[in-house]
């Protein structure tokens, strides 16, 4: 914001068009309300009312604490597959819009199911690591929870996620229905090296199969290299055990990469001298090509960001200041810049990112906005710090085309109209 002269008044700093404003106003803090003259009204003269709930004493304790019944509708949408052949396919999607910070409330994790959630019994429950090995081993719980224990901040984001987009015309939507399928938490478990060096790794090993309790006995083929690098066997989630539906009591992590390799109840590690092509890496997720070619094993997400804030469902309310705020990720590493725009990508201001930046973690960014009251559409463009920048949908078809729904990391945009109202728009 600049003064002008000796005067109170401020105005804004505009840093690209359509009322995208410089990042320093965050900096100017109690100067952003002045300026911007919203929500808040002069105080007058006469006390605050006193409320019927300081009248009386609350409720007591809870064992298990939960939220406001004002926030009931802060709940992940459930999309069960059309017409699945057994009970448990879909997923259940996480109110990106409703959420603020980086890290996802355990109740509201994404959930991608290929056969519904198994009530596995802890004690009974087994991991077991052989194939390619010296010595195999069989660990419980209770083995597995003597071992040194790393915690771990990152994202888990489905390949489907955004699929919504690989579409010839934009679909109805908000932020939830087709982003949802990303969460952000802190993991905690034994890294997955310290028990393979342990079973003693083969020469000729240079795969790693992991495969889960559920049903489906839904697998997954990793590089031996991603396995001794940062992978964990996680056994809590945000501090508490990890929820059945994030794969209790077992699950594997592998930060960065795509969600369905982070195999949930896991119960077996095969060491292999090769993949293994099981079915969830055949028929699904690869990356379909215009040529009809299929790119297989594309392992990590590529770098992304979406506006949670303003999003469809989240009508602003007059024109004036508001702040743009989503999340950046990338599964290569840290994210450098996030970019945002209000005319369709036409021009360009960096945001500013909320510490902690995190490798292969959810980034907020945030950026001053002067809505005029008048048309607008809202882009981010992310950049992580090994350079690589968040194509723009006319490039990313043209290198992948429609025909897929994996992987889809192109820039975003939402449509603002005069009544304020958001809208999923191609730009």
């Amino acid at each position: 914001m600049r003064k002008r002269g000796n005067s109170k008044e401020w105005r804004p700093e505009h840093a690209a068009a359509n009322g995208i404003l410089n990042r320093r106003v965050f900096l100017e803090g109690a100067l952003v309300a002045a300026a911007a003259g919203a929500g808040s009204t002069a105080a007058g003269a006469e006390p605050l009312p006193v409320p019927s709930w300081m009248k009386q004493p609350g409720a007591g304790f809870s064992a298990y604490g939960q939220p406001s019944p004002f926030e009931s509708k802060v709940v992940r949408s459930i999309a069960p597959a059309p017409n699945p052949a057994t009970q448990g396919i879909g997923t259940a999607r996480t109110p990106l819009q409703l959420l603020n910070g980086t890290i996802t409330p355990n109740g509201l994790h994404f959930d991608r199911s290929h056969s519904g959630t198994p009530n596995i019994d802890p004690d009974q429950h087994r991991l077991l690591i052989h194939g390619l090995v010296k010595q195999p081993l069989v660990f419980t719980l209770e083995a597995l929870s003597r071992y040194p224990m790393q915690s771990r901040i990152t994202f888990i984001e489905c390949a489907g996620n955004s699929g919504a987009l690989n579409t010839a015309q934009a679909q109805p939507g908000n932020a939830q229905a087709i982003h949802g399928l990303l969460s952000c938490a802190e993991w905690t478990g034994v890294r997955l090296a310290t028990l393979l060096e342990e079973a003693g790794v083969e020469p000729s090993a240079k795969w790693v199969v992991a495969e889960g309790a559920d049903a489906a006995a839904m697998s997954r083929s990793v590089p031996l290299a991603k396995c001794m690098d940062d992978a964990l066997v996680c056994l809590y989630q945000n501090g508490e055990r990890v929820r059945p539906s994030n794969g209790y009591p077992i699950r594997l992590l592998l930060p960065g990469f795509e969600g369905n390799m982070n195999v949930k109840w896991l119960r077996r590690l095969k060491l292999t001298e090769g993949p293994v092509m099981a079915k969830d890496e055949t028929s699904k997720y690869t990356v379909l090509l215009p040529d009809g070619k299929a790119w297989q094993f594309v392992f990590p997400m590529e770098v992304k960001s979406i506006i949670t804030h303003p999003s469809p469902g989240l009508a602003l309310r007059g024109a004036g200041f508001y702040e743009i705020a989503g999340l950046a990720w990338s599964g290569q590493g840290r994210i450098r810049q996030v970019e945002v725009s209000a005319d369709g990508g036409n021009s360009w201001a960096p945001a500013v990112l909320q510490e902690p930046v995190l490798s292969k973690a959810l980034t907020r960014f945030r950026a001053p906005w002067q809505w005029s009251g008048g048309p607008a559409i809202l882009q981010s463009r992310a950049t992580d710090d090994t350079g690589r920048v968040q194509p723009t949908r006319a490039q990313f078809v043209a290198e992948r085309g429609l025909r897929g729904q994996y992987h889809y990391n192109a820039i975003s945009s939402w449509r603002i109209d005069e009544k304020g109202e958001a809208s999923n728009a191609f730009a």
